[in-house]
């Protein structure tokens, strides 16, 4: 006499019913979009890509190397290169990078830089200067790129002993990292920000007045 198979179900092995179902994929559906929000407030750039053969048995295997300068127009901006076999795939990895090493850098009323800065890398050396109402971004290559995406409105910039876009970029992060705010500065020493402030707006008369 054959046995009838058993229909019992162990604990575990329940189906979850509609409305747990429903829910999850509400769950999931608001995390996506989250997801999407968080892509969408991101401004990336393609600063160089290369083009890197490598020698093998067969022949010359072709790969590209990608880097890219991401931010969100707000403070905060990063780099990261990556290198694949295909172009698009280069760039996502470049893009993914940039994105996990971000920095957050303060800005004078969200358009400029509080102070001078420099920055060396290499053999590449920087100079970034705070600039006025109207004056734009005055500054070429991959350094465009990074104040674009930082959200810096008026800068002026000049980078001296290089032309490679890694060891320019570098060395822009590297003075972008020295930047401080009254804020901070004012913590830092025990004294109120008034007084820090005041102080710079009087050298900066000053220095006004000699130039005339």
């Amino acid at each position: 006499m054959a046995r009838t198979p058993s229909t019992a179900r162990t604990p575990g092995s329940e189906r979850p019913q509609r409305g747990e179902r429903g829910e999850r994929g509400e769950r999931g559906g608001r995390e996506r979009e989250r997801d999407r929000e968080r892509e969408d407030e991101f401004v990336d750039k393609l600063v160089h890509i290369n083009r890197v053969a490598k020698v093998v048995k067969g022949g010359r295997r072709f790969s590209f190397a990608a880097l890219v300068v991401v931010g969100d127009a707000k403070g905060r901006v990063g780099y990261g290169s990556g290198k694949a076999r295909e172009v698009p795939e280069a760039i996502r990895k470049a893009t993914e990078q940039a994105k996990r090493e971000m920095i957050r850098v303060p800005l004078r009323e969200g358009r400029t830089l509080h102070h001078d800065v420099r920055g060396h890398f290499g053999a590449g050396r920087v100079v970034m200067r705070a600039a006025m109402p109207g004056t734009g971004i005055i500054a070429g290559g991959p350094m465009r790129a990074v104040f674009e995406t930082m959200g810096v409105q008026d800068v002026v910039a000049k980078c001296v002993g290089t032309t490679n876009p890694h060891n320019m970029i570098k060395a822009t992060f590297d003075a972008l990292k020295m930047l401080m705010s009254p804020r901070a500065i004012a913590a830092k020493r025990g004294k109120k920000v008034g007084e820090i402030i005041g102080r710079r707006d009087g050298a900066a008369a000053a220095a006004a007045t000699r130039e005339q």
